[in-house]
């Protein structure tokens, strides 16, 4: 079995400006830099064969390249008990046709349609505990966070390995965006 997620990676300098972002909430486990992304289709645990047939369900996907911009921050769940704090994305039709299209690749290869709608967002911190008043700073102060635009032209399918020290993620297969 092999536990897999398309997602769109960034340049290293907006990863090292996302991992900015961190500090100052006390029961945060912050992403790693080298593991901010945006994910496009979590996918999970599939055999083998079946990840041979995403890769090439995915690599037949033809959409044209875009420009992506990261705006503001937010959390998942409420200020009282939030788990995830985020980095916002701006309104993007490429990314929504994009994301379309790997749902539907996914689903091709027999494996359930996505239940969630669509939010994109990059995981900036996962959240245990965390004083409500210390989750608002981090949103005021933070608040007016952006990066980009910057032009997306590949999209990447990943391999995802758990571990004590949490999860590393290894690019699986790189597919071209047109244009």
């Amino acid at each position: 079995m092999i536990r897999l997620f398309v997602a769109i990676d960034f340049p290293a300098d907006v990863r090292e400006r996302l991992a900015g972002l961190g500090g100052g909430v006390p029961g945060a486990r912050w992403t790693e830099a080298e593991n901010l992304h945006l994910t496009l289709r979590f996918i999970g645990e599939v055999p083998e064969d079946q990840a041979a047939e995403i890769d090439a369900a995915l690599a037949e996907i033809r959409a044209p390249g875009f420009d992506l911009t990261l705006d503001g921050v937010g959390v998942f769940g409420s200020n009282r008990s939030a788990r995830i704090l985020w980095a916002g994305v701006e309104r993007s039709e490429g990314l929504t046709h994009l994301q379309a299209k790997v749902e539907s690749a996914v689903v091709r290869c027999d494996l359930p349609a996505e239940e969630r709608r669509f939010s994109p967002h990059v995981t900036l911190a996962r959240l245990r505990d965390a004083p409500k008043e210390r989750v608002g700073r981090f949103l005021e102060e933070r608040g007016l966070f952006r990066a980009g635009p910057m032009r997306i032209g590949h999209f990447t399918l990943y391999r995802s390995l758990l571990g004590k020290g949490g999860a590393v993620y290894q690019p699986v297969a790189e597919y071209p965006l047109e244009g």
